[in-house]
């Protein structure tokens, strides 16, 4: 979704705040993967041994900045609150 050199930049100027100040490094890193246009597999492959592992990141973040399982739009949505918090 997000050109990944303005990804890194963003992630490396700022610390987040707001609801993602919440979340742990880890969490972070499969964010910003995320907004880079990365699937789960794909971040899997560079971060994790499984796409279990992602899930699990991925729904705690999603719990962690108020998002419910119904939400549409999710992974958009805390995309979306990536880039206004930073």
């Amino acid at each position: 979704m997000i050109d990944p050199e303005v990804v890194r930049h963003v992630t490396r100027a700022h610390s987040p705040q707001g609801p993602l100040a919440r979340l742990t490094a880890r969490e972070r890193e499969v964010l910003a993967l995320m907004a880079e246009g990365s699937s789960n597999a794909e971040i899997a492959s560079k971060l994790f041994p499984s796409g279990a592992a992602v899930s699990k990141h991925v729904a705690n973040l999603f719990a962690k900045v108020g998002m419910a399982p119904g939400d549409d739009n999710r992974r958009v949505k805390a995309i979306l609150a990536w880039f206004e918090y930073n």
